[in-house]
């Protein structure tokens, strides 16, 4: 019996039961490394640039072009990884832009048909194999800014379009759309990911204000984590606070709701505001590594595990400032252990939000990036976005939740479009 590298240590319950083992290690892995890399990094303006400057899908696309990730070192990132502390990584194989990071056979928006000439999930798949991290895919479901037939703004709320006007060509329409090509489109390519490399601690879905926004039967989940079981019983499955209820885990942003029947994972990223693709003129502004730690302390105070983001530059290295700081936190772990587990909360105050220090001070909140995420439950535009949220609230309709007015992520900073193609020389720092 060939047992996952990650899953060492739970050999005896792996051969039982491949799911509950992967769920005690899971829950036993405490801290994870998140990244955000894509197209959107070229821009160096946050994954939500697309949407946000409204950049037509023929010109977006364009950026393929330039995408060499000549600074995307598996070894090294998974190096980084361990020495941080973590038990895992998170990436985002493919985003709301569609780009993705494998050689797919569904689509040629790929990074092996980028002058990269790379699978970027197959190097980093061999890196966390050999040293026994967990791999965690990042799958945008349901959000997509270029397949012709993903979900179109006038059937569906949760941002699954930017708004564009006139029209954009690239998408089908009315009669000519038909959303069971994408979802038998994002079948296949979850298929591809759990069958080309290797063992696969979760997959972990995107884009939950969409389905929600409607009839969700239409994206045909069931089937989706049925398939996904059958593939791989140990494979975990979240789609952030859920959506069937039938998920492993729940991977809030920033907030821990209480749930006693599975684990939580918090997600949070090192950037301020609401910031995950990397963006250059946030240079000097990340989270510092105290921040982080009372990050995790809270996280650990509830028992939740923590998801840390941070956006790869443009030629896919680990960004140093964030480098410095997370290397500091693991650090601190080697020599103090995780934070808060000595004291973790009563039940009753366990409810509610993580609470990030710079994100609790308005004047951390950067003006130019959304604030109000349409995939976080129970947020409109115009609400608080760290108003606490408990499982004992009932949420709002989702399909009202959902929309939001055009640009109400951020008008200031959609309005930036003349500059929307630019992107910042980076230069390339060799790993050594």
């Amino acid at each position: 019996m060939d047992v996952p590298t990650y899953l060492k240590g739970y050999e005896a319950q792996y051969a039982t039961d491949p799911r509950a083992a992967a769920i005690a290690w899971f829950r036993d892995a405490k801290y994870g490394l998140f990244l955000h890399y894509g197209l959107y990094s070229l821009l160096a303006r946050h994954e939500w640039v697309q949407y946000l400057e409204k950049i037509p899908v023929a010109e977006y696309e364009k950026l393929i072009d330039d995408f060499t990730a000549e600074g995307f070192d598996a070894d090294y990132i998974a190096d980084f990884a361990l020495d941080c502390g973590m038990k895992h990584i998170n990436i985002t194989t493919r985003h709301h832009e569609s780009f993705c990071l494998w050689d797919t056979k569904q689509t040629p928006f790929n990074s092996v048909n980028s002058p990269a000439h790379r699978d970027l999930i197959q190097d980093l798949a061999e890196a966390c194999r050999k040293r026994g991290l967990g791999l965690f895919f990042y799958y945008s479901h349901g959000r997509d800014w270029k397949h012709p037939h993903g979900p179109n703004n006038d059937e569906w709320g949760g941002s699954p379009r930017p708004h564009y006007d006139p029209p954009d060509p690239a998408y089908a329409y009315g009669k000519e759309h038909n959303l069971q090509i994408y979802v038998d489109f994002m079948s296949a390519q979850i298929r591809e990911l759990l069958t080309n490399y290797g063992p696969v601690a979760g997959i972990w879905l995107d884009g939950l204000a969409i389905p929600r926004s409607g009839d969700h039967t239409e994206f045909r989940v069931v089937e989706l984590y049925d398939m996904i079981r059958s593939l791989q019983p140990q494979t975990l499955i979240s789609y952030k606070e859920g959506l069937l209820g039938t998920e492993d885990f729940r991977a809030p942003e920033y907030k821990a709701t209480e749930a006693t029947d599975k684990p939580i994972e918090i997600c949070t990223t090192i950037y301020p505001g609401k910031v995950w693709g990397y963006a250059a003129h946030l240079a000097g502004q990340h989270k510092s590594a105290d921040e982080v730690w009372d990050i995790l302390r809270n996280a650990r105070e509830r028992g939740c595990n923590l998801l840390l983001n941070t956006g790869p530059r443009p030629d896919g290295s680990i960004d140093p400032e964030d480098e410095a700081i997370l290397r500091a936190v693991g650090a601190r772990l080697r020599q103090e252990g995780f934070p808060g587990e000595q004291t973790l909360l009563p039940r009753k105050r366990r409810r509610g939000d993580v609470r990030e220090r710079a994100d609790e001070d308005p004047d951390h909140r950067h003006p130019e990036f959304p604030q109000n995420h349409p995939d976080e439950p129970g947020l409109r535009s115009g609400v608080e976005p760290h108003a606490a949220i408990t499982q004992d609230q009932p949420l709002d309709d989702p399909r009202e939740q959902a929309r939001e007015p055009e640009d109400a992520h951020c008008p200031s900073y959609a309005k930036r479009v003349p500059q929307r193609m630019e992107r910042p020389p980076v230069e390339h720092r060799p790993h050594v």
